[in-house]
């Protein structure tokens, strides 16, 4: 291989694996926080409109927010804003084909962040199977190619 090929190949391999890394870890800290300090709720899920969506494996869903104590209300200091209607598709939910349990209609328990209420998580019981093993896979993704990006430019050089 040549070297200026090797060098090209190898940045490109370690630019990808290191943003994967940290994308990954990004991810999983955000659904840990969102599920350790998040607000529960109860979301419906709904019926996909167009086509694209339906082929989605995360679920749209819908779920009314609880009121903030002296939220985005716009009047006095300490007035409750009111809860809004979100529609959202959960974060990390990643498996090819749409769990059985995640019909139209049906109930499933998220947390959502109270200052971003699109962030929101699907919580274990209704997550499927566990996301550890998904992160697990991205992460060795991210590995591989960082070390083979690595071992690229350590053989240009």
């Amino acid at each position: 291989m040549e070297t200026t090929t090797a060098t090209a190949g190898g940045a490109i391999l370690a630019l990808f694996g290191g943003a994967l890394l940290l994308w990954c870890a990004a991810e999983a800290r955000l659904r840990h926080r969102i599920r350790r300090r998040g607000l529960p709720a109860v979301a419906t899920v709904l019926p996909e409109s167009d086509v694209h969506g339906a082929l989605d494996s995360a679920p749209l869903l819908s779920f009314a927010t609880r009121p903030v104590p002296g939220g985005r209300t716009g009047g006095a200091p300490g007035a409750e804003a009111a809860g809004e209607l979100v529609l959202t598709r959960p974060r990390g939910h990643i498996p090819l084909r749409r769990p059985a349990h995640l019909v139209p209609g049906g109930s499933v328990r998220i947390a959502y962040d109270p200052h971003r209420p699109a962030r929101a998580v699907l919580l274990a019981e209704g997550a499927g199977p566990r996301p550890l093993v998904a992160d697990l896979l991205w992460t060795a993704l991210g590995l591989g190619c960082l070390a083979a990006g690595a071992v690229l430019l350590l053989a240009a050089a």
